[in-house]
């Protein structure tokens, strides 16, 4: 089984890292006492409420049974953030939220620690509905965990095993059958994954027993029969109780647990098919199976779902090492989690410092990612809405590293290329390593030969890998080969020209690394997804970016779609030192832009086009 170095690695300069800045500006805007508000509320240390145009609304109002859930995301997002930049500011406001959660819990007495009542897990027991009490639970102990885990912070193992206690005695009388009816009623979030972490931490059987109850069997036994669980079924209800079968896995070795994951993968994406972005959802629910064009709609693709498969495919990576996962997250990487979060339009032309940081200038998150025809995305207000996706977007801006680099033994693989760098450890020596996207792209230009040599756009990706060691180490690399990759990569080791030979759709190369540098360029051009069901309706695509239209309706193009030169052509290809990744139609009767959908911001645009294989008529004049 591979490891992540994830625990090992950070940012370089690029739009990953600009996301991440935002996002922890973000957090550092959000009020401590508008966090804590609704644990202290529940413990009676604080009864007035004040009417407050900063109090946070929408979901996470005092009215909302989905209260405080944020809070948990926030110390989950903080707990990264310190263990990758040691923030100090960070570090002490978190843990003193610790602090102030510990003393809810002891005002309660018997564990409980949570910012919504009591009562509203007894209701389950008793098939009384409420909004997802566990799911608020989960994530505020899943804050816990993460602060010990990535912080090393005793105090918050300590208040979530006693929270842990809590539920032990909770369930002490559930049945499987009657936790099978509550599994179905209400949204548990990643209950089963978390204590099947806390188990690898204490090895105690309470907490053994704990995961092995919230399998979700009346799902996991038809995926092991193959049957189709999915369709029009919630997708993010059912991806983190996957997470728990896959931690599982990792803690107790049975297999049954790996092949409940890998199953539900089958399900979801090989067997069901996905969309241009990667995903596969359709107001919040799994599209049919190769069922994807009556799907396009306002409501494709939440942000959770796509955070959360990413999390389900980095663990089928760790364990099988196949590249397909590695691309499935590179594509949910761009045209996700980096197209839903974050936006800020580029002002670089602007003269008006107040039009330049105005707040309709920027995006804070997109609960859904709309692809239909004419679309337009909707972000959500930095303090009156707190949708599910808002506190996700916390987590999902703080784990880009996590996916560059794996170890197995002597070998390292290299699965991402927007930019990071890692540091680990390999027969007593200590290796860094550096992954970044070359300036031949689509970044900064400074060198005239590099200007003489790409006189127009480059058609390839050049991915630089800097290896630095004190000790000569022996080493192989796994290189990934791009899904979008045209035609045969080249690589260079040190400015001579490599052999290579490849694995599995990766390179390898070996050898015995000290200081280094790698040049690997992929060939790239554009590429049309099909829809599986309208073959002739797709959308196109530059190496791994998906393209959107800037026009406010379904438009049909005509042309071949076997030779997108006679549909598309560069636009907007140049600025001062940067190459930009803007296109344009041909020969249409009316043409407009393309840019990649990760720089959307607040226009209308649309993804997906019927092609038709005339004669590419002629524009009118």
């Amino acid at each position: 089984m591979r490891t992540s170095l994830g625990m090992n690695a950070d940012l370089l300069p690029s739009e990953f890292l600009r996301h991440r800045q935002r996002n922890y500006e973000y957090m550092m805007e959000l009020k401590e006492e508008n966090l804590l508000l609704h644990f202290r509320r529940e413990a009676g240390l604080t009864s007035c409420l004040e009417c407050r145009e900063d109090l946070h609304w929408g979901w996470d109002s005092p009215l909302s049974d989905l209260r405080g859930q944020v809070t948990g995301h926030y110390l989950s997002a903080a707990a990264r953030y310190i263990h990758t930049t040691g923030d100090p500011f960070l570090k002490t406001r978190a843990n003193h939220m610790v602090v102030e959660i510990a003393k809810c819990q002891e005002e309660h007495g018997n564990g409980w620690m949570f910012p919504i009542p009591e009562k509203s897990l007894y209701w389950l027991k008793r098939g009384k509905h409420s909004w997802a009490p566990q799911y608020v639970c989960h994530k505020c102990m899943l804050g816990m965990l993460e602060m010990y885990t990535f912080t090393g912070n005793r105090q918050a193992l300590d208040v979530l095993l006693k929270a842990a206690d809590w539920f032990v005695r909770f369930t002490a009388d559930i049945s499987p059958d009657l936790m099978d009816e509550m599994m179905d009623w209400e949204e548990t979030g990643g209950m089963m994954e978390l204590w099947a972490d806390l188990y690898a931490i204490t090895g105690e059987e309470k907490h053994l027993r704990l995961m092995r109850l919230y399998e979700r069997r009346r799902l996991f036994e038809p995926l092991l029969r193959g049957e189709d669980m999915l369709t029009n079924m919630h997708a993010n209800t059912t991806i983190p109780e996957i997470h728990g079968a896959a931690r599982a896995y990792e803690v107790t070795g049975e297999e049954r647990y790996r092949r409940i994951a890998e199953a539900y993968w089958d399900m979801a994406v090989t067997r069901r098919g996905m969309f241009a972005t990667g995903g596969q959802t359709s107001g919040e629910l799994w599209t049919p199976m190769g069922m994807q064009a009556a799907r396009l709609d306002d409501k494709n693709q939440e942000h959770c779902v796509v955070y959360n498969m990413i999390r389900l495919a980095d663990y089928l990576y760790r364990w099988s090492g196949k590249k397909e996962y590695a691309d499935y997250i590179e594509r949910n990487l761009w045209n996700g989690l980096l197209s839903q979060a974050h936006w800020q339009e580029d002002n670089n032309n602007e003269i008006d410092c107040d039009i330049l940081h105005s707040e309709w200038k920027k995006g804070l998150v997109a609960y859904y990612q709309p692809l239909a025809p004419g679309s337009r995305k909707r972000w959500a207000h930095k303090t009156h809405c707190f949708w599910c996706c808002v506190d996700t977007m916390l987590q999902a801006n703080t784990i880009f590293q996590d996916f560059s680099f794996y170890l197995q033994g002597s070998t390292l693989d290299i699965m991402q290329y927007h930019g990071a760098q890692c540091r680990f450890e390999s027969e007593g020596k200590t290796m860094q390593a550096r992954v970044e996207i070359l300036p031949r792209t689509y970044q900064n230009i400074r060198y005239s030969t590099v200007q003489r040599e790409y006189p127009s756009r480059p058609e390839s990706w050049a991915v630089g890998i800097t290896l630095h060691s004190d000790s000569p180490m022996d080493l192989q690399l796994s290189i990934r080969i791009p899904w979008w990759c045209q035609g045969t990569p080249s690589v260079s080791v040190n400015g001579t020209d490599a052999s290579w030979k490849e694995e599995y759709g990766c390179i390898l190369l070996t050898g015995k690394w000290s200081d280094d540098t790698i040049i690997v360029t992929f060939p790239k051009g554009l590429t049309v997804h099909r829809l599986p069901d309208e073959p002739d309706t797709v959308a196109f695509l530059d190496g791994p970016l998906v393209l959107a239209g800037l026009c406010a309706e379904e438009r049909a193009l005509y042309g071949d779609p076997d030779h997108l030169e006679t549909i598309l052509k560069p636009a907007n290809e140049r600025r001062w030192q940067e190459w930009l990744p803007n296109w344009q139609t041909r020969n249409q009767p009316v043409n407009f832009r393309f840019k990649p959908i990760y720089q959307i911001g607040n226009e209308q645009y649309t993804v997906y086009f019927p092609i038709e294989r005339e004669k590419a008529k002629r524009p009118v004049s």
